[in-house]
C-alpha cells in the first residue's frame, strides 16, 4: 500500500480509507425477482427458443416508461433458477449411447468399419474388415489402393459368411446383426439389400455416435498401433507391399493379440476354448 501511495503521490491513509469504504450493492427483493420472473415467462411462453440474452433484449424493449433497464446477468440467474435456460449448443447432435456392443455369444453380431493406410511413397490403401462382437476375431477383410465402394462391402459380407460357416455358404444359418457406421459403401441400397438377402439384420449406428460401433473403432486403433506404425519400411513402401503384408498382420492379430475382455486370450484361443466347452 505504501508503494502504491508513493507512486500516486497521495497519502497512504487516504488510500486505506477509500479501500475500506463500503461498496454500494444493488438490493433485489424476492418480490422483485418474482415480478421479473413473471415478465420472463411471458416472453419464453411465446418464444420458447429464445435464450437469456434475447429475453433480456425484449424485456428492456417492452419495459414501462421510467423503469430501469434489467441486467442480462440478473435475467440469467432468474432463468437458471426457474430452469428456463436453453441446452448449451455444441455444434453436435447430443445423443445418449445406451446398451452394449459386445455380445454374449459368437455369431450374434458382426461389426464392420474401414481404415486407410498411407504408404511411404504416398499411395493409400483402404481396408474394410468384419469383426465378431463376442470373440473379436477379424473374420474377413478386403483391401485395395482406391476408395472402397458398395461392391467391396458386399464382397466382405459374402467372404465373412464363407469364413465362418463354410465355403459355398451364401446365407447365415441363424439371425445375425451386421453393424456399421453410415459410410456410403455401407448405406448403399444394393449393399443393404444384399445384406438382408444374406440373412443379416443390417444395422447402422446413430449419426455422431462412434461409440455405438466401439469394437470396430477400437480395432482400427489397435491395428494401426500394433502393425502399421511399427511396420518395417519395406512392408509399407508402396501399396503392393502393404497388400502383401495385410494377411500376415490379420493372422497375427487373430492368433496372438490378447484381449482383456477375453481373459487376455487371443480371438482364436477364445474360440477354441468355447468350442471345447
Amino acid at each position: 500500500m505504501s508503494a502504491v501511495a508513493r507512486a500516486l503521490s497521495v497519502s497512504r491513509p487516504h488510500l486505506s480509507a477509500h479501500r475500506s469504504a463500503p461498496q454500494r450493492r444493488r438490493v433485489v427483493t424476492p418480490a422483485g425477482d418474482a415480478l421479473l420472473l413473471d415478465r420472463i415467462r411471458a416472453v419464453t411462453d411465446a418464444r420458447a427458443s429464445y435464450g437469456y440474452r434475447r429475453v433480456t433484449a425484449l424485456l428492456n424493449r417492452r419495459r414501462p416508461s421510467g423503469t430501469p433497464r434489467v441486467n442480462a446477468k440478473r435475467v440469467y440467474r432468474a432463468m437458471r433458477a426457474a430452469k428456463l435456460l436453453l441446452p448449451r449448443f455444441t455444434g453436435r447432435v447430443a445423443r445418449m449411447h445406451e446398451g452394449k456392443v459386445i455380445t454374449a455369444a459368437s455369431d450374434t453380431r458382426w461389426c464392420s468399419d474401414a481404415l486407410e493406410v498411407r504408404c511411404l511413397n504416398g499411395q493409400r490403401v483402404h481396408v474394410a474388415f468384419a469383426l465378431d462382437c463376442c470373440d473379436r476375431e477379424a473374420i474377413a477383410w478386403v483391401a485395395k489402393p482406391a476408395a472402397l465402394a458398395g461392391e467391396d462391402i458386399r464382397d466382405l459380407m459374402a467372404l465373412s459368411i464363407e469364413r465362418r460357416f463354410g465355403a459355398g455358404t451364401t446365407r447365415v444359418p441363424r439371425p445375425l446383426q451386421w453393424l456399421s457406421d453410415n459410410g456410403p459403401p455401407y448405406t448403399a441400397t444394393e449393399t443393404r439389400a444384399f445384406g438382408r438377402a444374406s440373412g443379416f439384420d443390417v444395422r447402422t449406428t446413430p449419426a455422431y455416435s462412434p461409440e455405438s460401433n466401439g469394437l470396430a473403432e477400437a480395432f482400427v486403433k489397435t491395428f494401426k498401433r500394433d502393425y502399421v506404425h511399427v511396420a518395417e519400411p519395406d512392408e509399407i513402401a508402396d501399396a503392393e507391399s502393404l497388400l502383401a503384408a495385410l494377411p500376415r498382420w490379420f493372422d497375427d492379430y487373430n492368433d496372438h493379440h490378447p484381449h482383456r475382455g477375453l481373459a487376455m486370450r487371443s480371438p482364436r484361443e477364445f474360440r477354441a476354448t468355447a468350442r471345447a466347452a
